[in-house]
């Protein structure tokens, strides 16, 4: 296997994990290995972080974001425009480093460096917008406006799913806003967040911005639990499971901090007698096996009306035949590995669960062997028929497992996908304009996102993206997600001569 991208990204052997812009240094904690579920092999070592060397790099931050948030917004904006076009030049090689890292296609892998330097295209354009609004006073001779200053240091909490992308949605709005963050990687992914800070740090020296303003910090969980429990980092954006978001929830609201939580999702496709049934198949198909099921966005439940039920269910089984299963590299393939072996075991106990709840098999699961499955990480995508209530169909599988479900009116399917504790992706496919309506109005979908005639899976950097419920109710990338990186700040000028006090009170004076 030629991995001459490792070279193209100075990556090496043994990587230093710990950064403050182009200053590297070692961890003093345990070492870790990168592990490709491609093949088994060992990509890179890192040495962790300590909890003391996590703070080191905070007081850096700290003292950088001074210098950093008094460069003008638009200037900030375009050191951005400079790192989109950096990621632009390393585009095939970072894709095939997150890839082969996580495990994704080839094509999600350089799909996923396209979102960076889509957002980093988003960012530039917001930093001649950070505007605020202006009020009429009820007192005379007064204006009021609020505007939005920068926050501090930001922290970002990034899963091995997406390696680099969501930290990009994070990063490249938090520095046009005037923060500087610091990034704790999954220890799961940890080379593509090094290569990452090694691009940026290039644009940073260039243009003599502060060090700081992108930190680098490899750790385990008690980097993260520090970087929660840290008064002096404002905002803590967190990407994970909702057991670790809450974990972090509860640290950064007992000291009154702000977290952006991107967590769980279960997410459901309606599929009523009146939709484009291939149109339907394409996008269940995708969103089910789509990165090996391993996306926050995964289509985990078809809700199927029971007229056509059994008609999608061989229709699935015929595309579900024609899946390419093997090395993610290769773009005959659709489907790669899991990460590793626990999200193996994970598999396996969540089939075992939905048979001992009696599931009805469709498409059984298995771990494939052979030699091009030698990771021992690959898995047959799975389908089995259920119902909304059982226990495993309530829980977040991070794997290509669908459930099928039948229902009978569009109110009960509504309520079916409403039903479970996440709320982040939601779809319907329909020709039927009042069925489309339905689901998207106040009665209708629950969820962050809610889309008509596409799957659940992927998102548009354009809109805001993120869930309720138990997927943590953040917001990220576009629309006015920028409004959480700032403090908000309401200003009222007196231009006259008089004071005149609330309620009429007055001084003589």
């Amino acid at each position: 296997m030629n991995l001459n991208f490792l070279s193209q990204l100075k990556l090496e052997h043994e990587n230093l994990g710990i950064a403050i812009g182009n200053q590297w240094q070692r961890g003093n904690g345990p070492k870790i290995k990168s592990t490709s579920p491609v093949n088994g092999n060992t990509i890179g070592e890192v040495q962790l972080a300590t909890e003391e060397q996590y703070h080191q790099v905070v007081d850096q931050a700290r003292k950088d974001f001074l210098e950093w948030r008094n460069i003008p917004a638009p200037k900030r904006g375009e050191i951005v425009r400079q790192i989109g076009e950096a990621f632009r030049q390393n585009k095939e090689a970072l894709g095939h480093l997150v890839s082969y890292e996580m495990g994704k296609s080839l094509q999600e892998g350089l799909g996923e460096v396209q979102e960076m330097i889509d957002i980093a295209d988003f960012a530039v354009g917001l930093s001649r917008q950070l505007h605020g609004l202006t009020m009429h006073s009820e007192r005379p001779q007064h204006r009021m406006y609020e505007q939005y200053h920068p926050l501090g240091v930001v922290g970002i909490i990034s899963a091995f799913n997406f390696p680099v992308a969501v930290w990009s949605w994070n990063a490249f709005l938090a520095w046009v806003c005037g923060d500087v963050c610091i990034w704790k990687p999954s220890e799961k992914t940890p080379l593509s967040a090094i290569a990452c800070q090694k691009i940026v740090q290039e644009v940073l020296q260039a243009n003599h911005a502060p060090a700081a303003v992108s930190c680098l910090v490899v750790g385990d969980a008690s980097v993260g639990k520090a970087m929660a429990n840290d008064k002096h980092v404002p905002l803590v954006s967190a990407t994970g499971s909702t057991k670790m978001g809450k974990s972090v929830g509860a640290a950064v609201g007992a000291r009154l901090g702000k977290s952006l939580l991107e967590l769980g999702g279960n997410n459901a496709i309606i599929i009523t007698p009146e939709a484009d049934l291939e149109m339907s198949i394409i996008g269940a198909l995708f969103g089910a096996v789509g990165t090996c099921g391993q996306r926050c966005t995964s289509t985990r439940r078809l809700i199927v009306h029971e007229s056509i039920i059994e008609t999608v269910a061989e229709k699935l089984k015929n595309a579900y035949a024609q899946l390419k299963i093997g090395n993610p590299l290769d773009t005959e393939n659709h489907v790669g590995p899991l990460i590793d072996k626990e999200a193996v075991n994970n598999y396996l106990n969540a089939i075992a669960k939905a048979k001992e709840e009696g599931a009805e098999v469709i498409i059984d699961g298995k771990v494939l062997e052979g030699e091009r499955y030698s990771s021992g990480c690959y898995v047959q995508p799975a389908i089995f028929k259920v119902e909304n209530e059982y226990k495993i169909v309530q829980e977040e599988t991070f794997a290509p497992i669908l459930y099928l479900i039948s229902y009978n009116s569009l109110e009960e399917a509504i309520a079916k996908q409403n039903d479970v504790p996440q709320g982040l992706s939601s779809a319907i496919m329909t020709l039927n304009m009042r069925e489309a309506e339905q689901f998207l109005s106040t009665n209708g979908s629950d969820c962050g996102i809610a889309n008509v005639n596409i799957g659940t899976s992927g998102a548009e950097i354009g809109g805001a993206f993120g869930g309720e419920k138990e997927t943590g109710g953040g917001r990220e990338s576009g629309s006015d997600a920028w409004k959480i990186y700032m403090r908000r700040q309401t200003n009222t000028m007196n231009y006259g001569s008089n004071l005149p006090l609330a309620q009429g009170i007055e001084f003589n004076i």
